[in-house]
């Protein structure tokens, strides 16, 4: 099978919002914390070996924010695509999610994700889940194809965006279906990969918050390769 380009799916780090409990969606001007901050160069210097060929970042102010630190110094080329943004949550926006535990709608959120849209609020319209995987799964296919038709099937880059976002992306890597997307788990300025090949994609790591990283761009061929997926990532961090 022919293999494709290496993406990296970069969550943002940590907000005060996440530290709070609170649903910020598209809230503007959602900032990373000094601990988000924190774990953003520390990503970065884990990162710094790994040639990256682009870095595509949602447009939101902790996706941008980290995407500064982990490219701090390096001459990387990089671009928004609003596909990357997060599920638009709609009247559930900068809600408490102790409070939303409380809805109807939440259970289907859990449970039957394919079938959940977020109402749409006053300020902010809402989305289905559904769409949402769509929309992301599409921009980071698009760019996966492009990045290895500029670059070449050996081609590092990165996709930094937010944790319901990339659970639909590694669910459908996986071709696990979206109503057990709930299942994988993606921590704040964790790092999974996917490699996309022309038969399926491997999913590499994932949740992948202390691993090293130099070697990577040798690993990834020679799993695509041989056909094996490998699995793996260190310990989850705080939210």
């Amino acid at each position: 099978m022919a293999p494709m380009a290496t993406v990296l799916l970069i969550r943002h780090g940590r907000t005060a919002a996440n530290a709070a409990g609170l649903l910020a969606g598209w809230t503007p001007g959602v900032d990373l914390d000094d601990k988000g901050r924190d774990q953003a160069r520390a990503l970065g210097a884990r990162l710094v070996d790994v040639p990256l060929a682009l870095l595509v970042s949602s447009p939101l102010t902790r996706c941008l924010q980290t995407a500064d630190l982990v490219l701090t110094g390096r001459g990387v080329p990089r671009r928004e695509d609003e596909r990357l943004g997060e599920c638009r949550y709609g009247a559930w926006t900068g809600r408490p999610i102790a409070e939303l535990v409380t809805e109807p709608l939440w259970r289907v959120v859990q449970t039957q994700p394919s079938a959940a849209r977020f109402p749409d609020g006053p300020e902010h319209p809402g989305e289905s889940i559904r769409a949402m995987a769509a929309r992301a799964v599409a921009a980071v296919r698009e760019c996966d194809a492009a990045v290895e038709a500029e670059h070449g099937p050996g081609a590092v880059w990165a996709a930094v965006s937010h944790g319901d976002v990339l659970k639909a992306v590694l669910a459908d890597a996986a071709g696990c279906p979206l109503d057990l997307f709930q299942r994988w788990h993606v921590d704040p300025a964790s790092v999974s990969v996917v490699r996309y090949t022309d038969q399926r994609p491997f999913v590499l790591r994932t949740n992948d918050t202390a691993g090293t990283w130099s070697a990577l761009p040798a690993v990834a061929p020679h799993a695509a390769a041989s056909g094996d997926a490998v699995v793996g990532g260190g310990a989850g961090a705080d939210s």
